[in-house]
């Protein structure tokens, strides 16, 4: 069952659209965008995935990396080498303050790399021993991502702004930032959005009042940590945030947890309200997509799941409305699943998912959602329809 209507002009943006960050790099995707509505503008934050251009020769004094030692290091790539016999890496030099990104050229034929999945740079040193995490591989990935800021009169026809709004600029963000969701709190904007390095994945927070200039605050989640979004205001004197731990022991059973908060940086009370359940669309890992809002009938939350065969899906959550650590219902399918060959087919296969929705007034919104981790889209809703398509939910939050 899918109840989004989508856009006839789906997908709305796609990498041809994004102009690359610097001459050097080429766009692979653009999707999963946070949402705002500023003045008569919508904003889309993007996030933008670029790797060094596959279509050029190494530089004279292109640099590469030395990965034998516990941290990559900078040295001269020999002279000599074409594009076909290199991977180009976006690499993070935070030897400067603030740091910043250069491009690294890696032999193919170096002892030790793995270039399977084309999103990742796997390497294990062949002299060392195969012990310790992932059998002894430190994995990069292929391209790195930053936030761009896109505007809109109509919602569906975007201007992407050449220049990217918040880019890895510290160790903590050494792979990139991602997957951001903007939340109004007393009339400011702040933005989760997910930092990514070889220390894991946390969740930072920055704060804008107009999408132009954005305001840091650092990491808020330890790692591993994602899909971390704000309610819109406090509710029952606290601050509420939906998040995604990613436990590493025992079943690893990924789902959507709560925490309160008095200040947006400091949280507790984590408690799980949506855990995967067996047997169903999201049976493998569930976590908070678009930012929570009221209905008559509560809060609802549209949250995206993952199946036994790793397709993701958009379904709903309903919370109490005064205690959202109550769950009242669930979606028994999904309201929105991989359909459409801009879905089905790209970096990552079979994939819906969301950062974000608009009002749309009149009990509508629109929501923009990431597919294939390649191209934006977005699918128009009524939300009585979600609500009146969702089972009564009464069991364990772990069932």
């Amino acid at each position: 069952m899918s109840l989004g209507h989508r856009l006839g002009e789906n997908p709305l943006l796609t990498a041809r659209d994004v102009p690359p960050s610097v001459p050097e790099l080429e766009v692979v995707s653009v999707f999963n965008a946070g949402v705002a509505k500023v003045g008569d503008e919508i904003v889309l934050l993007l996030r933008v995935a670029e790797r060094p251009r596959s279509d050029l020769d190494p530089p004279a004094d292109a640099l590469t990396l030395d990965l034998g030692g516990p941290f990559p290091t900078f040295q001269r790539l020999a002279a000599g080498y074409r594009k076909h016999e290199v991977i180009g890496m976006c690499v993070l030099d935070t030897s400067v303050s603030p740091a910043r990104m250069k491009l690294a050229y890696i032999p193919i034929d170096l002892p030790g790399l793995d270039l399977h999945d084309r999103r990742a740079v796997r390497y294990r040193d062949p002299r060392g021993p195969r012990r310790g995490p992932n059998d002894g591989y430190t994995d990069f990935l292929a391209q790195m991502s930053h936030l761009r800021v896109a505007r809109s009169r109509d919602g569906i026809h975007f201007d992407v702004e050449a220049a990217p709004a918040l880019s890895a600029d510290r160790a903590m963000e050494e792979y990139g930032v991602e997957d951001p969701r903007a939340t109004l709190i007393d009339g400011r904007w702040y933005v989760t959005y997910v930092s990514v390095s070889r220390w894991g994945i946390t969740t930072s927070l920055a704060s804008t009042l107009d999408f132009r200039t954005f305001e840091r605050h650092g990491v808020i989640f330890l790692p591993d940590h994602k899909d971390v979004v704000l309610f819109p205001g406090r509710v029952g004197g606290k601050y509420r945030a939906l998040t995604r731990p990613m436990p590493q022991s025992f079943s690893k059973i990924l789902g959507v947890w709560i925490a309160t908060s008095d200040d947006l940086m400091e949280w507790g009370g984590h408690a799980p309200i949506c855990l995967p359940r067996p047997g169903r669309w999201d049976e493998q890992r569930t976590g908070a997509s678009a930012v929570p809002f009221r209905v008559a009938e509560g809060w609802l939350e549209l949250y995206h799941g993952v199946d036994h065969d790793s397709h993701y899906a958009m379904g709903a959550l309903l919370l109490d409305g005064d205690d959202p650590t109550r769950v009242l219902a669930r979606s028994p399918q999904p309201i929105l699943a991989p359909e459409e060959s801009y879905e089905r087919n790209g970096l990552f296969n079979d994939t819906v998912f969301s950062c974000g929705h608009l009002d749309l007034g009149d009990g509508r919104i629109r929501l923009y959602y990431g597919a294939a981790d390649s191209v934006l889209a977005a699918a128009d809703f009524d939300v009585r329809e979600i609500v009146a398509s969702l089972e009564p939910w009464s069991g364990p939050t772990a069932a």
